[in-house]
């Protein structure tokens, strides 16, 4: 009776090591889900803290104010502008990261804002 219970010593141990793989791709497929999110979440906001600026102040205070709300890894691209209907527009494009910020995909996430014009455009 010895002999069997001997027999399946370590057994735990292989299939944890079989199913280890499977276990850190799922991780990362489910972090990657995360980050995809939080690039669209991070570029709506910047896009309405940049509309707001922009509204009130002009287009180089909505480029900045974009800036500021995003971090430099995450290649934030934007647009600013007035429109004909008494509305400013800012567009912000990101990368979307591989696993970390930095690391990039190519494909992009954009946030687009507006908010009503507080000053006279020339």
């Amino acid at each position: 009776m010895r002999r069997a219970a001997d027999r399946d010593r370590g057994q735990v141990a292989i299939e944890f090591a079989g199913m280890l793989p499977l276990i850190l791709l799922l991780i990362a497929a489910v972090w990657e889900c995360v980050l995809i999110g939080y690039a669209f979440s991070l570029a709506g906001n910047a896009a309405d803290e940049g509309a707001r600026a922009g509204a009130v102040e002009g287009d180089g205070a909505c480029a900045s104010a974009v800036m500021e709300h995003v971090g430099g890894a995450w290649g934030a691209t934007s647009s600013c502008g007035p429109e004909s209907a008494g509305v400013y527009r800012a567009k912000v494009t990101l990368t979307i990261p591989v696993l970390v910020p930095g690391l990039n995909t190519g494909l992009t996430v954009e946030g687009e804002a507006g908010a009503a014009m507080e000053r006279k455009v020339p």
